[in-house]
């Protein structure tokens, strides 16, 4: 088995700086690392228990099978600030049949990012006799 020690998404936006005010501005991720120079230098922001990093430059935007799936305390609170920031929300929150409350926003090359509320009751945060 590969013993794995850490891990990151890693996109190639078809512009770098507006990628990276998307993500380090407007969906407010913090900066793990930065590294080289100029406009297509890398950042890596932490996603909670992984990584994002923003490197390089494509010349297409990333295949719509990409998605980011982020969870979030409270999403209701996620979209006022997003919208109130000028994201593009492709969904509001709804609580889905499956109990998570979801909401769909789009990074500038369209990659698709779900952020999730884990409602208290829901079985994913626990499950007796487990």
């Amino acid at each position: 088995m590969v013993h794995v020690l850490s891990g990151r998404t890693l996109l190639r936006p078809t512009d770098p700086e507006r990628s990276r005010v998307f993500y380090g501005e407007q969906l407010g991720l913090a900066v793990y690392r930065e590294f080289g120079e100029g406009p297509e230098r890398g950042t890596v922001y932490f996603l909670g228990g992984g990584f994002l990093e923003l490197s390089g430059r494509s010349e297409v935007p990333p295949s719509s099978a990409v998605r980011l799936w982020l969870q979030v305390a409270d999403v209701a609170a996620a979209h006022e600030e997003l919208r109130g920031k000028g994201v593009e929300i492709v969904r509001p929150p709804v609580k889905e049949p499956w109990g998570l409350i979801e909401m769909w926003v789009a990074d500038p090359d369209g990659t698709r990012i779900v952020l999730v509320e884990v409602p208290a009751d829901h079985p994913i945060r626990y499950r007796p006799g487990i």
